[in-house]
């Protein structure tokens, strides 16, 4: 039973860090095949990390204030709790690594498995 409580307190912080709320903004345009596809790759994101989903028209005065601040040079631009992170064409690679990176996943991601390389 003190092994269970042992691995128990191990693992928690983990799993209460992965309930982290993550707010992405998605700056398009109308007529985006990468902005579509950097929906896609939100919705299906979301079914495992706990995002919070906005899209904003990158030509509207808002939006082209965002991009402007962030170096969001054309769409689809995707900020992270209002930080930028991205523009063209969305690596859901990269952004899984990113939010499992906040979450304190660096060296461990349950998502991506790591190549041990041997020297001979």
């Amino acid at each position: 039973m003190a092994n269970d409580e042992k691995q128990l307190d191990r693992l928690l912080p983990l799993v209460e860090g992965h309930h982290h709320h993550f707010a992405i903004l998605l700056l398009t345009q109308e007529h985006c095949g990468f902005c579509e596809q950097a929906r896609d790759i939100l919705e299906r994101l979301s079914r495992e990390y706990w995002l919070s989903v906005s899209i904003l028209d990158m030509a509207s005065p808002e939006g082209q204030r965002l991009a402007l601040q962030g170096g969001l040079l054309f769409p689809p631009g995707i900020l992270i709790d209002g930080e930028p992170f991205s523009y063209g064409r969305l690596s859901e690679r990269k952004l899984r690594r990113e939010l499992d990176r906040r979450l304190g996943f660096v060296e461990n991601s349950p998502y991506v498995s790591t190549l041990h390389h041997v020297h001979t």
